[in-house]
């Protein structure tokens, strides 16, 4: 009995802990993490009523092409993109417009596998729901 006593406070600990990382530090905080060698964007997505919400987001580029991964546990700017594609993009202080397109098929297999996420970041992230994609391409 004590064993499992102790399983449940390890487990609510890291529960706890996944809660506190995913919606304060990266959620309200939404730290800078250029600094560590990750690059990062910051996406402004516009939902049904017309209010936009900025996101700091980690930024990769395979083939030319700009994506953003959604693979956390909060995905609110994922599903606002989805519904309003039209998106603003800056990175390192130059602001475009793009067009969010979801990534599906061999285009995500592809994608996905040369740029995997650790196993530390799962591990962070409370081992979040299926990763999607978006790829960012240039407003016409």
């Amino acid at each position: 009995m004590k064993v499992l006593k102790r399983v449940g406070v390890i487990v609510g600990v890291y529960v706890v802990f996944v809660v506190t990382f995913e919606t304060f530090f990266l959620g309200m905080y939404q730290p800078k993490l250029e600094g560590t060698g990750l690059p990062m964007l910051v996406i402004t997505t516009t939902d049904a009523s017309g209010v936009s919400r900025d996101r700091r987001l980690a930024r990769f580029e395979t083939d030319g092409n700009l994506y953003v991964s959604a693979h956390h546990w909060t995905r609110g700017w994922y599903r606002r993109a989805l519904e309003n594609p039209n998106v603003r993009v800056e990175i390192d202080g130059a602001v475009t417009d793009r067009l969010a397109v979801a990534v599906a098929g061999d285009e995500f297999e592809r994608v996905a596998t040369e740029n995997p996420i650790p196993f530390r970041f799962l591990v962070l992230m409370g081992f979040p729901p299926e990763r999607e994609l978006l790829r960012l391409d240039p407003a016409m």
